[in-house]
């Protein structure tokens, strides 16, 4: 077998893409999308008839034009989600609006209505993930989507005190990003050896894999944002990995044997600890790393957002 069979044999591996080409070829369990993912299928003309539709059904819920935008865009998300949920066994990641990322009860909002949609078009909502960003009011908001039965994909996740507080509120899922720490540590010590597990981000990840086996958490630990085949070997057997197409096709060309990495019997060095508001907020101000990558995540998703936007003004 070659090396992302033997992935899928100890990890669910789930298509970090908006490409049903690439799923169709893969053929992955789940698959994620985001607002730079959804901006690039928005310029494939073989989604032309989806946009078409997502015009179609945002004329008819208003006539304000920047409203109307905002309903085309998410009818677009869910119309991609849709497709991608007729290729895949599992469940399809829809993320809200970065620009609601510090308001909880209009992320909460969002969430509802997201998954209103799926269920009109016959898609139950066991088979979607709502995608949050990782900021406090995103993880309150989480926690009571929860509640209701939504289950949520907690997305920009840096660190340990974002993965402490999501396992609290019950979030079914978190993605930390394996890649974009890596960047961050790279920027600031450019000669310094970061293979394999001297790898921050992987570090991160199995920190945050070991302290939810050992205390007892449901919350999956999906890895994302990959910069290289060696973050993904160096993670085989984490509940999930969120993969590039690109990525994948490097694994399937690699027919050496694949370890398996993570053990839920490696018990965590770190106490349970539940945070409340203030030590959640000071956690992140005292981690620099992490405070910088989610503003720029945030603002970077804001802004493939808007260009999102833009582009649909103009069908």
């Amino acid at each position: 077998m070659d090396q992302l069979q033997q992935l899928k044999q100890m990890t669910t591996v789930v298509a970090d893409t908006g490409d049903i080409d690439a799923i169709r070829q893969f053929q992955p369990v789940d698959a994620t999308t985001n607002p730079s993912l959804l901006l690039k299928a928005a310029q494939d003309p073989k989604y032309g008839q989806l946009l078409q539709e997502s015009r179609d059904w945002a004329d008819q819920i208003s006539q304000d034009a920047q409203l109307r935008l905002i309903h085309m865009s998410d009818r677009f998300s869910v119309l991609v989600g849709r497709e991608i949920t007729r290729l895949i066994p599992g469940r399809i990641s829809t993320e809200v609006d970065a620009r609601l990322s510090f308001d909880t009860q209009a992320t909460a909002a969002k969430a509802r209505q997201l998954i209103e949609q799926y269920e009109a078009l016959g898609i139950s909502r066991d088979r979607v993930l709502i995608k949050i960003a990782s900021t406090w009011e995103g993880i309150e908001a989480g926690r009571q989507l929860e509640r209701d039965g939504i289950n949520c994909n907690l997305t920009l996740l840096f660190s340990f005190a974002q993965a402490q507080a999501c396992a609290d509120a019950g979030i079914y899922l978190i993605s930390p990003f394996v890649g974009r720490i890596l960047d961050w540590h790279r920027k600031q010590q450019p000669n310094t050896d970061f293979s394999s597990d001297k790898d921050p981000g992987v570090q991160s990840v199995s920190r945050i894999y070991h302290y939810y086996k050992t205390h007892g958490y449901n919350t999956v630990v999906m890895g994302a944002s990959f910069r290289n085949i060696g973050e993904i070997q160096a993670l085989a057997g984490c509940d999930r990995l969120t993969i590039s197409p690109a990525l994948m096709q490097q694994l399937a060309e690699d027919p050496t044997r694949l370890e398996q990495r993570l053990n839920p019997e490696t018990g965590s060095p770190d106490p349970k600890q539940s945070l409340d508001e203030n030590q959640f907020r000071w956690a992140m101000n005292e981690d620099a790393m992490a405070q910088e990558k989610l503003a720029e995540g945030i603002r970077n998703f804001a802004a493939d957002q808007i260009k999102l936007e833009q582009l649909l003004s103009q069908i």
